[in-house]
């Protein structure tokens, strides 16, 4: 639900204090006359049977509890109070019970029923490798508590205002003050804080917009240099998004709307989703930072609306669609298109969609430039992208005493992985690294027929047979023993193992 600004908004500021009469409140059903001060009975009371409304409810008891002060109507979901001062330490909070609060105004609350309702929850730790045992919390279904911010000093209902069967947990908050201008300055302070991005990403997944942490952490390990790719497409790629947000101006000149699109297709496992987390720590390490939405889930029109909705309120902004092909169904295929170039703007939009499959994307997807401007390949590498590939895994082990990784074995490796996707590269590499770790990798005897079997057929498919004879006779350096280095005995038998799986796939 949008805020509107009470004091600088031209549109009516409609709120829950308005719509109801300043009268006693209701009682539920069956009830009994409960004392003025009495909202944790009607919580309770109104609990125990069929509700319509728990927010009118609780509203009503509240006004009847603390007559003459105003009552400002919220829900945590976005203006949470308590999260907020936990994080910020922008104020404090105490148990109402235990703070001493009270006014002339705001009386304390006497009843025979317990004065709050609070869930114990376990958090898990967030990973088992950082250690610990999680965390025992509480989680308010009612409870009251007593906030003070800069000068100010407010008392706050929490109430779980879920009604039926409705899935989402919603909870109420109610800000008790004689001071609405302090309050409502308070409530947008926070909104604000809420609506901003602190080492997070947006990602857009099951219908909602959530702030991930977690991602966030995990692009800042992105880095171009480890990222393998033909030099003129990094070049490219690299600069037409950069000059993109550095061209607000040059477009606005030309008389273009700021936006663009790209696609990024190939078979999978050659560097489009590295390409896309590189990127985003580009734009986060920008002097202003660029945010990124990240959509993952292909839902109905509602989450299209919203996906756009989102990015066009905090363009300039990196919007990603991962598995394109996926995400835009028959279903949605001409909404989508529509939000994309129909008659909203999307000033300030540089969208990249990600697809494994480039001819199963729509036409009007794939083939026209006013919604998705350029393509960029990524292939499977050729041989110098597969030996570069090799050099990244030597700078890798340059210091590691227990693997030998001369320059001879590069170019042997690299045209024995003919056919083979970066992702089938790394798999190869680490399986080795791995198997040597273990203890294996031990120079081939008697019983190991199978395995050069194994060995010569990767030859073959690959056509490599003087490619070989020239890299054992001579190498880079000279030497052709290549055997007696252990990393290239292993990575032999690895590799014709997972040739073996691309030729299952193939058929």
């Amino acid at each position: 639900m949008p805020y509107h600004d009470p004091f600088h908004s031209d549109l009516p500021f409609f709120h829950p204090s308005f719509r109801l009469p300043p009268t006693q409140a209701r009682q539920p059903p069956g009830s009994t006359s409960h004392g003025p001060d009495d909202v944790s009975s009607v919580f309770f009371e109104h609990a125990s049977a069929p509700r319509i409304n728990t927010d009118v409810h609780i509203y009503e008891a509240i006004k009847a509890a603390h007559p003459g002060v105003e009552v400002i109507d919220t829900d945590t979901r976005n203006i949470n109070i308590i999260r907020y001062i936990s994080i910020t330490g922008d104020g404090s909070v105490q148990p109402a019970a235990e703070s001493g609060f009270g006014t002339p105004s705001i009386s304390k609350e006497k009843h025979p029923v317990p004065s709050s309702l609070n869930w114990t929850i376990y958090t898990p730790r967030h990973r088992r490798l950082d250690g610990g045992n999680g965390t025992i919390s509480a989680e308010p279904m009612f409870d009251k508590f007593t906030v003070k911010w800069q000068s100010h000093e407010f008392l706050v209902y929490i109430v779980d205002a879920r009604d039926g069967t409705y899935p989402l947990l919603l909870k109420r908050q109610y800000i008790l003050t004689s001071d609405t201008t302090a309050a409502y300055t308070f409530l947008k302070t926070i909104g604000s804080w809420q609506n901003v991005l602190h080492d997070e990403i947006w990602v857009f997944d099951q219908g909602f917009w959530e702030k991930d942490a977690a991602l966030y952490q995990a692009i800042q390990k992105s880095d171009w240099k480890d990222i393998i790719l033909p030099e003129d497409l990094k070049e490219d790629l690299l600069g037409t998004i950069i000059r993109f947000y550095d061209s607000r101006e040059t477009y606005r000149r030309l008389r273009v709307p700021w936006k663009r699109g790209l696609i990024f297709y190939g078979p999978p496992g050659n560097g489009k989703t590295v390409s896309i987390k590189a990127t985003m720590k580009t734009l986060y390490d920008r002097k202003e930072p660029v945010p990124t939405f990240l959509s993952s889930y292909g839902g109905p029109e509602y989450s299209i609306s919203s996906i756009f909705a989102k990015a066009r309120q905090e363009a300039p902004c990196y919007l990603v669609f991962e598995d394109l092909d996926s995400l835009v169904t028959e279903n949605v295929r001409s909404f989508f298109l529509n939000a994309v170039d129909g008659l909203s703007e999307n000033e300030g939009i540089l969208m990249v969609g990600s697809t494994n499959h480039l001819e199963k994307l729509d036409p009007g997807i794939a083939k026209r430039p006013s919604r998705f401007d350029r393509k960029y390949l990524f292939p499977d590498p050729d041989l110098e992208g597969r030996r570069r590939y090799c050099q990244y895994w030597q700078r890798k082990l340059r210091d590691n005493k227990d693997v030998e990784f001369p320059d001879q074995l590069l170019t042997p490796m690299a045209k024995l992985m003919d056919g083979f996707s970066f992702a089938y590269m790394q798999e190869a590499f680490i399986s080795t690294l791995l198997k040597i770790a273990n203890g294996g990798g031990k120079k081939p005897g008697k019983d190991d027929a199978e395995t050069e079997k194994q060995n010569d057929k990767a030859w073959d498919l690959v056509e490599l047979e003087e490619e070989l004879e020239a890299a054992t006779s001579g190498g880079e350096d000279g030497d052709g023993d290549l055997d007696k280095y252990l990393l290239w005995r292993e990575i032999r038998v690895q590799i014709a193992n997972l040739r073996k799986e691309l030729e299952k796939d193939a058929d």
